[in-house]
């Protein structure tokens, strides 16, 4: 069992409800929201700003605690429910796609002193991540996460490494040839960084498969049957010794919803989720084509729907994050 600092320890209890479930909502993202939303028309920075703050608002309440950046996020963080944990993202959005090896980088203004001194309960960190790319490139990346873990470490702040991994051979993470090796990419990185040397407290992954190739789920080519995906699950959560939450990765709510039910079937000790787009996204129309007031009534109707049922699921499908910690002495 792992240990964990005394200050740590009561961040993540701010961060999950009485359960020790992480049901976080996400909405750090920056260049992409800027590009959801100006496909509507609507292409001022404010409304970027604004629309953080929607979500933050209207959902918080149903949520353990909310994800938002430094860039356009403090306005949100300020609207937050009372009870909702905050963790905030340390990276610059994206990364120079004219460099290989999607680097990684701050941003430039802020460390974790002056991210936890601004009120963040929690760092996050998000590192493009393909095991099989050469010791160049993830030597430079696996220094780069110890950096930051010795900030937090520092700071007694709970560290969050989000990993979103790649093929550096092929570049469609949605077609059934990465489909057939994403386990092995989403698990190996998971066996890395649950590694002492780099103090993450909390990863946030992928899950192992892609569900529309799973057999019952897929509705052109299946990659995988059901028993290998299950047994794909369950090497996942068998991997890491820390706790583990699953981003949405902008599939839909309901598939989102099917997903955590078949890894918590297939044995899965995951720790609760940190979902974005598949509870908000749809909010993004009637917010740039309409007006607030018809953006406030699909967040207090659908939005809310959205992130209400997925709290179900939660109830029944994951597990506390405290069970992987010795907290013995932590109370």
């Amino acid at each position: 069992m792992m240990n964990i600092s005394n200050g740590k320890y009561k961040a993540l209890q701010k961060l999950s409800d009485k359960n020790g479930i992480i049901g976080a909502l996400a909405c750090d993202q920056r260049g992409s929201l800027k590009k959801m939303i100006a496909s509507y028309g609507k292409s001022d920075e404010s409304s970027i700003e604004q629309f953080k703050v929607l979500v933050s608002r209207e959902l918080t309440p149903y949520a353990s605690s909310i994800l938002l950046d430094p860039e356009y996020g403090w306005p949100a963080a300020e609207e937050r429910d009372p009870n909702a944990g905050l963790l905030v993202a340390y990276e610059k959005t994206g990364y120079d796609a004219n460099k290989k090896g999607r680097l990684p980088d701050l941003l430039p203004e802020w460390s974790v002193k002056r991210l936890k001194e601004k009120g963040a309960d929690a760092i996050k960190l998000l590192v493009y991540y393909d095991v099989d790319e050469p010791a160049a490139i993830n030597d430079q990346k696996q220094a780069f996460i110890e950096r930051v873990g010795s900030e937090c470490v520092a700071e007694d702040i709970p560290y969050f490494l989000e990993i979103v991994t790649y093929d550096a051979k092929n570049d469609d993470v949605k077609s059934a040839e990465y489909a057939k090796v994403k386990p092995h990419k989403v698990n190996e990185a998971m066996r890395e960084f649950t590694k002492p040397r780099y103090a993450v407290d909390v990863l946030k992954v992928e899950v192992p498969v892609n569900m529309n190739f799973v057999e019952g789920y897929a509705e052109g080519e299946v990659v995988y049957t059901k028993e290998e995906a299950r047994k794909y699950f369950k090497e996942q959560s068998d991997i890491s010794t820390v706790p583990f939450i699953f981003l949405s990765a902008g599939v839909s709510a309901q598939l989102f919803q099917y997903t955590l039910k078949f890894a918590h079937e297939s044995g899965s000790e995951f720790n609760g989720v940190l979902c974005g787009r598949a509870t908000w996204k749809d909010g993004i129309k009637p917010f740039a084509e309409s007006s607030e007031t018809k953006a406030i009534e699909w967040f207090q109707t659908k939005g809310k729907e959205n992130i209400t049922s997925l709290n179900d699921v939660l109830k029944v499908t994951a597990t506390p994050w405290w069970s992987r910690y010795d907290i013995k002495t932590q109370h």
